[in-house]
């Protein structure tokens, strides 16, 4: 059986490898396909199709991308990712909606940094940007200044403290509603999908009312084959997925380093996508 990978991060966001290190590691692995689905942004896709075809097209590159959205629930909000396939890559709409996503994650970091440094924080905007300015910035990046500065011990410490949605160096951004991730990637011709479902930690109820309501915004699919799947994780996300007529995708969620534990193509070592997934986005 030949199996494929459609979720993967390079350089472009948060992950350690090129694009093209992507195409041919994905290669390396003997996968047949993957996804470039870069966090709230395209810039990996173009290289990556480019080196699949310098290389005469050994592996099918899906143009994609995870955009960054905001639920609100009764009592709180929540980040979720959307997940879509198959986009026009070069759509003005899409390009300038992610060029102010980007401005305002920008922002956002600058403001972070300042709160930290004037904690003690051995970080500053401008080696932020030195040192990852060509990427998507997001916390895995402040993380590594702060490990490589001496500020914590380790990303994860990072995760859990300093760099904690719940800590007071935490700066919220403003995200794209699920309704406007949804809608801009269809109109780009792309296929929306819910990445993850749960990685949010809802309780069943609200995991339920969440894929109802995504349902209603034009979700087309969920993703149910998952590296950091448990148990019976798997079947329970199928389920979801029969129950409210969506079809699943599947990938690892690759960062390279960055998740240090999950490989392309098999996550955590145990995870397999199928080559027959790619009919549920039409490729």
């Amino acid at each position: 059986m030949n199996y494929i990978d459609l979720h993967v991060h390079s350089t472009c966001s948060d992950g350690t490898f090129s694009p093209e290190e992507l195409v041919n590691h994905a290669i390396e692995k003997e996968l047949v396909a993957f996804a470039v689905t870069d966090h709230d942004t395209v810039l990996g896709v173009k290289r990556a199709l480019a080196e699949a075809e310098r290389l005469g097209n050994p592996i099918k590159v899906i143009p994609g991308v995870e955009l960054s959205c905001e639920y609100e629930l009764p009592d709180r909000k929540k980040e979720i990712h959307i997940l879509g396939y198959g986009i026009d890559y070069d759509d003005e709409h899409l390009l300038k909606t992610l060029e102010d996503a980007a401005n305002e994650r920008d922002n956002r970091n600058r403001q972070m940094c300042e709160r930290l440094a004037n904690a003690g924080y051995p970080i500053t905007y401008e080696e932020l940007m030195e040192k990852f300015g060509n990427n998507i910035i997001t916390r895995a990046h402040f993380a590594k200044l702060l490990v490589a500065n001496g500020g914590v011990e380790s990303i994860d410490k990072a995760f859990k403290t300093c760099l904690s949605p719940k800590s007071e160096f935490f700066v919220h951004r403003k995200y794209l509603t699920p309704g406007e991730g949804i809608e801009l990637i269809l109109s780009t011709g792309g296929i929306p999908v819910l990445a993850h479902p749960l990685l949010y930690k809802l309780s069943i109820e609200e995991l339920n009312k969440l894929i109802v309501d995504l349902k209603d915004l034009g979700i087309q699919g969920i993703e149910a084959i998952y590296s950091r799947n448990h148990g019976g994780d798997e079947p329970f996300v199928k389920g979801l997925a029969s129950k409210y007529g969506l079809f699943i995708t599947g990938g690892s969620d690759f960062h390279g380093s960055n998740k240090p534990d999950i490989e392309i193509g098999v996550g955590c070592g145990n995870m397999r996508v199928p080559e027959t997934i790619l009919k549920n986005i039409n490729y």
